[in-house]
């Protein structure tokens, strides 16, 4: 059985409170999904913030050595990042609202 990856969620806290991200919840998925073991869902500000706290958490990852998978790149209302067994949804308010990802998530 594999263990959670505590360390990347740490450091992906960190980071998003650094950024002042708001409304950060995680969503643990160990043993409840295959698609990964945490989700993140947090809001930005604006859509320069919601790339500003995407690219921030690829930077630190890229210190230790670890690649992240950047989705929606070229939206400011919707990033995805997927550092493997953590996947972080950022969103402007109006789109978090319209997806509420949180309420399906948190139904698993």
């Amino acid at each position: 059985m594999k263990t959670p990856n505590k360390k990347f969620c740490d450091i992906v806290e960190a980071v998003l409170l650094d950024t002042k991200a708001e409304n950060v919840i995680k969503i643990d998925l160990f043993n409840k999904s295959t698609l990964c073991d945490y989700i993140f869902i947090v809001t930005g500000t604006s859509g320069r913030h919601v790339k500003a706290l995407a690219n921030n958490v690829i930077k630190e990852f890229k210190k230790i050595g670890i690649n992240t998978a950047l989705e929606g790149g070229d939206s400011d209302n919707w990033l995805v990042l997927d550092i493997g067994d953590v996947i972080i949804h950022i969103f402007q308010k109006n789109t978090r609202d319209l997806y509420r990802l949180e309420e399906i998530w948190q139904r698993k």
